[in-house]
């Protein structure tokens, strides 16, 4: 048995957190709480390029439905129903959280820390999963090929699981495994972001910032100048008009004849925009999305995008997929239906977001079939309409045939005339 039968230990690990603020101060640029050390879940909160992305495939991910199916051969297979707990537990992970919520958050982690948990309550009948932090859980043990056990250490404590005890997703780490975050090959350009932003806010916050050179008369004009006041006025320049003190982008006052020659660069010359786009463009790179699908739309047509929709859930989030559903059959199937483990798989449902608009499909789906496929009554249920008498009978057309019958359907003989019409008189043979 690899389920926690009991999930008391785990909701005492942490306290509450505390309510989040609900105002937002504009009046300070965007700090980190160490500068030094950034913590993945700070950088996608306070980075905007960042969240854009990772949110991106949290939510398209999350929409997605996730289905449990019973192999029954190369080319048939039955879709389980509520009462198998792989089918119950895929729909609804446990108790408080929905399907939705929880494949958000676990998308989120392998977006942020390449790695997520999800953590096995109740029995093989009744299953639950939980999605641990990642920021709560550390791998443990001597087995270079995957963790021996997991501690899970929250504010009040901490509680070692085994590794069967948790589905354990996570990307490529070198020689451990271990994923490393995609943020790490962001950093040096998500730092410049960062940087970039703090100064824009500064100029604007205090009018234009003071940045250029001073020049001051020579020594024969303006006397000489010592080495204490040099000093001094340098003190001065610095604790009034450098870094983040109070003085910062106020009017300085000169003496001796002094002139400030202004160096500023206007935003133009910062290219503020530019550097906003490529940010978010290398974001998208880096977790292999399509430009126009994170709102860069230089480049974006009609066609191209309706290429790049059916790329996204092709080649974009197809491998995320993959790894997920192949993580779930061999971490949590085995536990739950170990004697139909060969036979048992999830699969997201992914045919709704590649069929095309209504028009498009339906003509394929008739193009396949060689006739209507939609009875009365289905499609009237396409609007949320009541069904009629007779509309169960699929419509065939006149005109097609089935089955090797090459002969149409003979149509109904027109009924038959009241009066017989007058015969032809041969106006020829009356003149004669």
């Amino acid at each position: 048995m690899s389920f926690i039968v009991s999930d008391g230990a785990l909701l005492g690990l942490s306290k509450p957190a505390q309510a989040l603020p609900t105002t937002l101060n504009l009046d300070t640029p965007v700090t980190f709480a160490n500068a030094s050390a950034v913590d993945y879940y700070e950088m996608f909160r306070k980075q905007r390029a960042v969240r854009t992305v990772v949110s991106f495939l949290g939510r398209n991910i999350g929409q997605l439905g996730i289905h449990a199916y019973r192999r029954k051969g190369d080319t048939d297979r039955e879709r389980l129903g509520l009462d198998h707990p792989l089918a119950r537990v895929m729909a609804k992970p446990n108790a408080v959280t929905t399907k939705y919520r929880f494949m958000d958050a676990l998308v989120h982690d392998l977006g942020i820390y390449d790695r997520a948990y999800a953590l096995k309550l109740g029995s093989s009948a009744q299953p639950q999963l939980v999605r641990v932090p990642p920021a709560l859980v550390t791998p443990k043990g001597e087995n270079w090929m995957t963790p021996d056990s997991f501690e899970l250490k929250g504010s009040k404590g901490k509680q070692i699981v085994g590794r069967e005890q948790l589905i354990y997703f996570r990307g490529y780490g070198g020689s451990a495994d271990f994923g490393e975050s995609p943020l790490e090959s962001l950093r040096q350009i998500l730092a410049e972001e960062h940087l970039s932003s703090k100064a824009r806010s500064e100029v604007l916050n205090k009018g234009a910032r003071v940045s250029g050179y001073i020049e001051r008369p020579p020594s024969s004009q303006a006397g000489t100048w010592s080495e204490t006041a040099r000093t001094r006025f340098k003190n001065t320049w610095d604790s009034q008009y450098i870094g983040t003190g109070p003085g910062v982008g106020g009017t300085p006052i000169l003496e001796d004849g002094m002139k400030f020659v202004d160096a500023h660069q206007s935003s133009r010359d910062l290219q503020y925009i530019e550097g906003r786009k490529l940010t978010r463009e290398e974001v998208a790179a880096a977790y292999f999305i399509p430009p126009p699908m994170v709102g860069i739309l230089d480049k974006a047509t009609f066609s191209n995008i309706t290429e790049q929709h059916k790329m996204l859930y092709q080649d974009t989030l197809g491998p995320w997929l993959t790894m997920i559903v192949e993580e779930i059959a061999l971490q949590l199937i085995p536990d739950i239906a170990p004697t139909e483990m060969d036979e048992l798989y999830v699969e997201f449902n992914l045919r709704e977001k590649l069929s095309g608009n209504f028009e498009q499909r339906a003509a394929s789906v008739m193009a396949a079939v060689g006739g209507p496929y939609m009875t009365i009554n289905e499609a009237r249920a396409l609007d949320n309409r009541p069904p009629i008498d007779g509309g169960d009978e699929l419509i065939r057309p006149l005109n097609v045939t089935q089955n090797g019958n090459q002969a149409p359907i003979p149509a109904e003989g027109a009924p038959a005339p009241d009066d017989e019409p007058a015969e032809d008189v041969d106006t020829d043979q009356e003149d004669e």
